[in-house]
């Protein structure tokens, strides 16, 4: 195990009969990622035998193996070298994704709420997250949804009392401190405080998600007569 690390951690746990669970923190942290990112690419670039996938987490790292080829030990034990150390930076990113934004009208259907919350009017909170500086933590719920950090702690605000039935793709919402971007109609309780005219997953495409674990993401505001032109355009 690392030395000095928090009481507890890392834990090195099975998840199920092809997959160990190394957990890193215990909730959300720039920390935490940072630790979950470095082991991630620590393991890519040095893959155990039988490693078939790495699934990313806030807090932990999920390794897929084949077991006809490894077990939880054999792997535990290649992963332990690769452990990061403690209070580990984040790395700095590969790339920086540009993510233009619509705040305006039903784009924003939350953003007032959020806005009254922080004390701002709608205008100063979309000023704020957009000049906010985010990382991609992971990605989940339904395919190419991005988990980001980075969120304003004064933007942070509770998920809706009930979810609605169908959050519109490109909307860009927050839930607690963390904001994320919804690639695709799905229900959801997210505050929805713009809407991006990206496509954030395309299965044809190489890689299908537009974001990675990993990638620096800078929110661009733009006008609704913009958001419209580049929905429009979008092959």
């Amino acid at each position: 195990m690392t030395k000095d690390a928090p009481a507890g951690l890392p834990r090195l746990l099975p998840a199920s009969d092809a997959a160990l669970l190394v957990v890193l923190g215990e909730g959300p942290s720039e920390a935490a990622t940072a630790a979950v990112l470095a082991l991630r690419a620590a393991l890519a670039a040095r893959p155990p035998r039988g490693l078939l996938d790495l699934r990313p987490a806030y807090a932990s790292l999920l390794a897929v193996f084949d077991p006809r080829a490894t077990t939880h030990a054999e792997l535990a034990r290649a992963v332990e070298p690769l452990l990061p150390p403690p209070g580990l930076p984040l790395a700095p990113a590969a790339r920086c994704v540009e993510v233009p934004v619509c705040y305006e009208g039903d784009c924003a259907p939350d953003l007032a709420d959020v806005a009254r919350g922080a004390g701002l009017s709608p205008e100063e909170a979309a000023e704020l997250h957009a000049a906010a500086s985010y990382r991609v933590a992971f990605l989940g719920f339904s395919p190419g949804f991005a988990y980001l950090l980075g969120l304003p702690p004064r933007l942070a605000t509770p998920r809706l009392p009930a979810p609605r039935l169908a959050v519109p793709a490109g909307s860009v919402g927050i839930a607690g401190g963390q904001t994320g971007l919804y690639p695709r109609p799905t229900p959801g309780g997210w505050r929805l405080v713009g809407r991006t005219p990206l496509a954030l997953f395309t299965p044809s495409r190489e890689p299908a998600a537009l974001l990675a674990p990993g990638d620096a993401v800078r929110f661009v505001p733009i006008p609704r007569r913009e958001h419209d032109l580049l929905l429009r355009e979008r092959p």
